[in-house]
């Protein structure tokens, strides 16, 4: 089957760390009612825990997204667990839990059609390498064992990462890069040359996106833009994007399917 059917008159939405916009962030709530409402694409964050768990996280810290306070590395999954993840978000959330990256599996082999996009959010800098390779390797063994390799993108800020998975792996992921180059660290080889797709930014720190980054990505062997989020429809639709990525999927993908950009 092919799951790569998205173009600028068929804009893919992904649901960024699930319906984030409505339930708490990276968790089995909101990553369940993103695929009920039938968003292309679940995209999800994968940190380690201090005891060798894949658990769905976006900050190196729990403070933000849990009543807890202190560094994902330093938390066992144990400990992880007793956090609670909704509760920021308001009573009716309190109790949801930060799910591990096999939860997160679970829910989406339930979605036939749907893809998912994984942003590895373990970086090989100093000190952190063998974590960060740790976890490439064992995230995708299970995406293998799920069956969701041709399902898949791989997505990091940081090029070591893409760079070690296509050195393991070869060419059998697809990678999700950002652009412009900037954007990303640790960059040996042009992503450019090798990504699936690209997410653009500003040109500078605080200028607005323009049409103008998009067509300069469009020249690069990548050619696939990925639009941010907190974007409207006519603005992805402008930009001449294939795929957004956005926090209110419902919102998007009604405008979307209202305009005709999306089957």
């Amino acid at each position: 089957m092919n799951y790569w059917t998205q173009s600028e008159k068929n804009i893919y939405v992904a649901a960024h760390r699930g319906w984030w916009a409505k339930y708490p962030e990276n968790t089995a709530e909101a990553f369940k009612a993103a695929a009920e409402i039938g968003v292309d694409q679940i995209e999800t964050d994968v940190r380690l825990t201090k005891d060798g768990e894949l658990i769905c996280i976006h900050d190196a810290t729990v403070d933000r997204t849990t009543d807890g306070t202190g560094e994902v590395k330093d938390f066992t999954f144990e400990e992880i667990r007793k956090l609670d993840a909704g509760i920021h978000m308001g009573e009716e959330f309190k109790g949801c839990k930060i799910p591990t990256f096999i939860e997160f599996m679970e829910i989406v082999k339930n979605y036939p059609n749907m893809t998912i996009d994984i942003e590895f959010k373990e970086y090989p800098v100093e000190g952190n390498e063998e974590r960060a390779f740790y976890t490439c390797d064992k995230v995708l063994e299970i995406v293998e064992e799920y069956g969701f390799t041709d399902r898949c993108v791989v997505n990091a800020f940081h090029a070591g990462v893409h760079e070690y998975i296509r050195k393991k792996h070869g060419n059998k992921y697809k990678h999700h890069v950002f652009f412009p180059i900037r954007r990303m660290y640790g960059v040996n080889e042009d992503p450019y040359s090798y990504a699936y797709c690209a997410c653009v930014g500003s040109w500078e720190k605080g200028q607005p996106l323009t049409k103008d980054v998009c067509e300069a990505l469009k020249e690069t062997p990548c050619k696939r833009v990925w639009a941010p989020d907190n974007l409207t429809a006519d603005e992805v639709i402008n930009m001449g994007a294939e795929l957004i990525t956005c926090k209110n999927p419902d919102e998007i993908l009604r405008d979307l399917r209202a305009k005709g950009y999306h089957k």
